[in-house]
């Protein structure tokens, strides 16, 4: 079982990606242009020496799929990509960015479950799916 991955949630303008480490967690997070999702993973997956993908399941998984699957690892073998289910990790995202980034001021006194992040979390949704993948296997 590795023990870092990339992580994707895939979107039809703009993806969620990270590298996941099991028990460190997140080593890098980034939103990338769909156009340039390939690109990004595959130099991730070269930079880190990476084999594995997780890939959201929703919105643009097929598309995602069939352009990732010509990856290929330093070996020269296919990187192995595996889907997992997105049921609410957009929600989950939500909750951890406001964690992570608690509101300041007035807003702190507006629960955070009403306040829509003044970012994308497409990167802390690719964070919950590494851990989902994790947590699975």
């Amino acid at each position: 079982m590795e023990e870092m991955i990339i992580a994707i949630d895939p979107g039809r303008e703009k993806c969620g990606v990270a590298v996941v480490h099991r028990i460190r967690g997140a080593v890098r997070r980034e939103i990338v242009k769909t156009s340039e999702l390939v690109q990004k993973a595959a130099f991730l997956a070269a930079e880190f020496g990476l084999t594995t993908i997780v890939l959201g399941n929703r919105t643009s998984s097929g598309a995602a799929l069939r352009e990732l699957a010509h990856i290929k690892t330093p070996s020269g073998a296919g990187v192995n990509l595996v889907l997992i289910d997105e049921h609410r990790s957009s929600d989950q995202a939500r909750s951890r960015y406001w964690r992570e980034n608690p509101p300041r001021g007035l807003k702190r006194l507006i629960p955070t479950t009403m306040q829509v992040p003044p970012v994308p979390v497409d990167d802390y949704v690719a964070v919950i799916l590494a851990e989902r993948y994790f947590d699975k296997n």
